[in-house]
């Protein structure tokens, strides 16, 4: 959620409709990202503000997207799921929740299991999936003491 400026640009040959501004940036790098997350729908902390209630959404990440230096926290739309695409979703949504609290503490294996049991509930789970090898990498090669959980996407 942002300004945009969105119109033609061009001249009498040649008419482009676009649009530019950070909130576009950021919705084309959301849009990649979904790849990433295994996700159908992300929204940004911003976004998810105005829509605090109205849909079930789980935190994922707070990330940084390329070009960019600040943090933004991004939300998985989940409404789309019903007991058939995600069997036990509150139960799952509910270890997620944990385990995220376990991986900003540092606390890497404990959070890589309880990811490990959301991925148990439902194999589809990108997210958890992507969660359980990130928490084995630093794990093994633990972030520097100032690390603030934040995750840097490289890719456009």
């Amino acid at each position: 959620t942002d300004q945009v400026v969105s119109g033609n640009i061009g001249s009498k040959k040649r008419m482009d409709y676009t649009m530019i501004g950070d909130g576009v940036n950021l919705a084309s790098r959301l849009e990649s990202a979904c790849k990433q997350y295994g996700a159908h729908l992300l929204v940004s902390e911003f976004t998810y503000e105005r829509l605090r209630g109205t849909y079930r959404a789980r935190k994922l990440d707070r990330i940084v997207v390329k070009g960019k230096t600040q943090p933004v926290a991004i939300y998985e739309i989940l409404e789309h799921h019903a007991e058939s695409s995600y069997p036990n979703l509150a139960e799952a949504l509910g270890i997620f929740r944990d385990a995220m609290r376990r991986y900003r503490q540092r606390e890497f294996a404990a959070a890589a299991e309880l990811f490990g049991k959301v991925v148990a509930i439902n194999p589809r789970d990108r997210a958890a999936a992507l969660y359980v090898e990130r928490c084995a990498r630093l794990g093994a090669n633990p972030p520097p003491s100032d690390w603030d959980g934040v995750w840097r996407l490289e890719a456009k």
